[in-house]
């Protein structure tokens, strides 16, 4: 068994739940920079199927850094899944699912 710690770090997502704290996706490309230098193994990149600029952060991220697993947030439904694919075009990308547990008992 590796000893290995891999970093998936959500900044790119997440970082932008505090109120006034949304990136362009320029900016987002400057932070994902930043996270990559600093060895970061997976970039979350955002939730495609919320914007347009999501999807565009998601598919920019994955193309500047094909090198790094970029993931992208998607609910456990056909239509956000789809849109997480598309936004990672890229082999190295992943969808990363979030399930409701209210859901999963109903």
């Amino acid at each position: 068994m590796s000893n290995r710690v891999y970093i998936f770090d959500t900044t790119l997502r997440d970082g932008e739940q505090s109120p006034g704290c949304s990136m362009t996706v320029p900016e987002k490309l400057r932070m994902a920079r930043k996270l990559v230098e600093l060895g970061v193994d997976i970039l979350e990149a955002g939730f495609p199927i919320a914007s347009d600029g999501d999807f565009e952060a998601v598919d920019a991220v994955s193309r500047e850094y094909p090198w790094v697993q970029v993931a992208a947030l998607a609910r456990s439904c056909t239509l956000d899944v789809e849109r997480a694919a598309a936004a990672l075009k890229m082999p190295n990308g992943r969808a990363s699912t979030r399930f409701s547990l209210p859901a999963l008992f109903t």
